[in-house]
C-alpha cells in the first residue's frame, strides 16, 4: 500500500502521514523544495518512535537509486512481480491525503472499485474513448489528480500527458504539442490560461472537454472559455472522501453546465439534511448533502474520531457544504459548513492557519478568512488581535512560519491588524460578522 502526499506538504506534516499511515519507506527525489532528501527523511524521524525505516532518493534522469546511502542503478527485489499477492477491486489499496478541519492532513482510504464506477461516469459525461488524449494540470496526490490523470485514462486505455509542473505556458503548449482533448485543471489554472497572453499563440482546437472544480466555477469567465476555445465545461461536485454525488454532461444546456454543479447521481443514493439537527432529510431542497454509494471511499485510515464525524450512524457520508437539489435532481452549491478556505482548488483549514499564527509571540487573537479574489477565487486572510505594545506586519508572520517548517499553503497572504474581533454568544469568533467588519461593500482589495 502506498500513501500520496501532496508536493505542498511541509516537513511536519509528512512527519504526520507516515506516523498515521505507519509507513515503512519514503520515496523522494534528491531534493525536496528547500530540503536536500538525505536532510528530510532526517528531520521526519526525529522522533524516536517514528516507523520510517527506510529512504530511497530518485536521482536524476539517469534514475539511480539511492536505498540508505547505497547509489544502485536498480532497486534489488526480494519478490518475483508475478507471484505477489493481488489486490480485490473493494480491498484498500492506496491511501492520498486531504485537508481536515483540524489542519493536519487525513489519509483517504482508497480501493479500486471506486474508480472503475467513475470512469463509466467519465464516459457518459463526454464520451471520452481511447482515442482521447487526457492532460493532468493539477497534483496528482489529490482525487481530482488520481481520476484524471491515472485511473480513468488508463482504464480507457487512453494516452496521458502529465505536466512536470503547472505553468500556464506549458499547459498550452501541451495541449498543442500532444493534441489534447481532455483537461483537468481547477478553476483558478483556467482563468490564469484566460488572462495571459498566451492563450493566442497555441492552437487548442483539439480541446473538447474541460473538467474543473475544486471551488466555484464562474458562469461568465467557464463561458468566456468556452467561447474562445470551443470545448465544454464539465465537472464533478463530491468530495475525496464521496467522490462524485452530481455531475454535468455535454449533453446539459449551457445554463445547466455552467450554473448547477450537475444532476445528482442515482447509485450515490443523495438526500439533504432539511434542519440543523439532522432530524429529517429529503430527496430535494436546501441543507446539507449526505450520500452513500459506489463512489465512497473507505473513509480515513488509523483515524476512529475523523471518521465518527465523516459518517452517520445509517453508515452515511456527510458532505461540509450547503448545497440545494431542485425538483429535476440539479445541485446547487450555496455555502460551506466546514471552516475552509478554497484557493485554487486546494481546501486550506482556517483552524491551521489560526493554529499556526497564535505561535507567533505578538499574536493575542487570530481567525483566518477568505478573501475574494479574482483568480484564485479565494486567498488567505488573517485578522489578529496583537499582544499589547506588539507590532507586526505581514513579513514577520511569513518568516516566522517558514522558521517553523510549515506549508505554504497555511500563510497567509493579507494581514488586518484590529484592535478587537466580533465574538459570537458561544465564545467563538462570529466569521460573518468580522467580514462585515472587513469588508462592508464586499470588496477586499484593500
Amino acid at each position: 500500500m502506498a500513501v500520496a502526499i501532496t508536493p505542498r506538504a511541509g516537513v511536519e506534516e509528512i512527519r504526520h502521514i507516515s506516523s498515521i499511515s505507519d509507513a515503512r519507506c519514503l520515496i523522494t527525489k534528491t531534493e525536496y523544495r528547500a530540503f536536500a532528501a538525505g536532510e528530510l527523511f532526517k528531520e521526519i524521524t526525529r522522533n524516536p518512535d517514528a516507523k520510517l525505516k527506510q529512504h530511497i532518493i530518485i536521482d536524476g534522469p539517469a534514475e539511480r537509486y539511492v536505498v540508505d546511502g547505497e547509489i544502485l542503478e536498480n532497486l534489488p527485489s526480494t519478490n518475483d512481480a508475478a507471484g505477489l499477492p493481488g489486490t480485490a477491486p473493494d480491498e484498500i489499496f492506496l491511501l492520498n491525503t486531504t485537508s481536515g478541519t483540524t489542519g493536519m492532513p487525513k489519509c483517504v482510504k482508497q480501493h479500486q472499485a471506486r474508480w472503475f464506477a467513475y470512469a463509466e461516469y467519465v464516459h457518459d459525461a463526454c464520451g471520452a474513448t481511447d482515442k482521447d488524449v487526457f492532460m493532468r494540470a493539477i497534483p496528482s496526490s489529490v482525487g481530482f489528480g488520481l481520476w484524471s490523470g491515472h485511473f480513468t485514462p488508463t482504464l480507457l486505455g487512453a494516452t496521458t500527458v502529465i505536466l512536470p509542473g503547472f505553468t500556464v505556458e506549458r499547459m498550452l503548449a501541451g495541449i498543442e504539442n500532444h493534441k489534447v482533448s481532455v483537461l483537468a485543471a481547477v478553476s483558478t489554472q483556467f482563468l490564469m490560461a484566460l488572462n495571459s497572453d498566451a492563450i493566442e499563440k497555441y492552437d487548442l482546437s483539439s480541446l473538447a472537454v474541460l473538467f474543473t472544480g475544486g471551488e466555484a466555477v464562474p458562469f461568465a469567465k467557464a463561458a468566456e472559455f468556452e467561447d474562445r476555445v470551443g470545448a465544454k465545461v464539465l465537472q464533478f461536485y463530491g468530495s475525496n472522501e464521496c467522490g462524485a454525488i452530481s455531475y454535468t454532461k455535454c449533453s446539459d444546456t449551457r445554463e445547466r453546465r455552467l450554473n448547477t454543479a450537475g444532476h445528482v447521481i442515482q447509485a450515490m443514493d443523495v438526500s439533504v439534511i432539511l434542519d440543523s439537527a439532522g432530524n429529517s432529510s429529503a430527496r430535494t431542497g436546501l441543507g446539507q448533502p449526505l450520500c452513500r454509494g459506489p463512489l465512497m471511499s473507505f473513509g480515513y485510515y488509523n483515524d476512529e474520531q475523523g471518521n465518527s464525524r465523516l459518517f452517520s450512524e445509517e453508515g452515511f457520508m456527510l458532505l461540509e457544504d450547503k448545497v440545494e437539489i431542485d425538483q429535476f435532481g440539479y445541485l446547487r452549491v450555496i455555502g460551506r459548513i466546514g471552516d475552509f478556505i478554497i484557493r485554487g482548488g486546494k481546501n486550506i483549514s482556517a483552524v491551521a492557519v489560526e493554529n499556526y499564527a497564535l505561535k507567533h509571540p505578538a499574536v493575542k487573537l487570530a481567525a483566518a478568512l477568505p478573501v475574494p479574489d479574482p483568480v484564485y477565487g479565494e486567498r488567505v486572510g488573517l485578522a489578529v488581535v496583537l499582544e499589547e505594545g506588539a507590532s507586526l506586519d505581514l513579513g514577520d508572520v511569513v518568516s516566522f512560519l517558514l522558521e517553523q517548517e510549515i506549508s505554504k499553503s497555511y500563510f497567509p497572504e493579507k494581514l488586518f491588524v484590529l484592535n478587537e474581533i466580533p465574538m459570537g454568544s458561544g465564545g467563538k469568533v462570529a466569521k460573518h460578522e468580522l467580514r462585515r467588519k472587513l469588508f462592508p461593500d464586499g470588496d477586499a482589495t484593500e
